[in-house]
């Protein structure tokens, strides 16, 4: 299972062999990773602040520019998924420009819309789901980055490309 910076393999201690099994992985350790195939780049879109994105101000304030600035910064940029985890199809994203990479919230919110686009330090994500989070919600987008009764549920996989366009 692949993480954010690290494999996890499960297996039965019961019926593997421990060196072959460490054997494998040191033999796949010293290759080069495989390539993620066809690079996609999706475009997600997004309408920032007012009730779509409450903490856009806050983040303008802490960035010191304007709001604007803020969208300008965020949609200028390709962001790479580098995982998938916390929900099904949330997708950890990065690197958002530093200037604007604010922190989580001290206390996260009891509930925070499908769809809402955020920040958390040099991360960005979209929530899948209602759900409590503490992520700096900027904006919402309509995109369905999770949906069960898709053929493939999961809009972004780890390697895509995502571009966020001002909606």
């Amino acid at each position: 299972m692949p993480t954010y910076n690290a494999v996890t393999v499960h297996f039965d201690p019961l019926v593997t062999d421990g060196q072959a099994l460490r054997a494998e992985l040191g033999r796949l350790a010293a290759v080069a990773p495989p390539a993620f195939g066809k690079l996609r780049t999706i475009e997600i879109p997004v309408s920032y602040g007012g009730a779509s994105g409450p903490d856009l101000g806050v983040v303008a304030e802490f960035a010191k520019c304007s709001e604007a600035e803020v969208v300008r910064l965020l949609t200028e940029t390709r962001y790479r998924v580098y995982m998938l985890g916390f929900l099904p199809g949330f997708a950890y994203m990065g690197s958002v420009d530093r200037r604007i990479a604010m922190p989580r919230l001290d206390t996260p919110r009891m509930r925070v819309a499908a769809g809402s686009v955020g920040i958390a330090s040099e991360q960005t994500g979209i929530y899948p789901c209602d759900t409590p989070g503490g992520w700096r919600i900027i904006g919402r987008t309509s995109a369905k980055v999770f949906d069960a009764a898709r053929a493939e549920p999961f809009l972004l996989k780890a390697g895509d490309h995502v571009k966020f366009v001002a909606a």
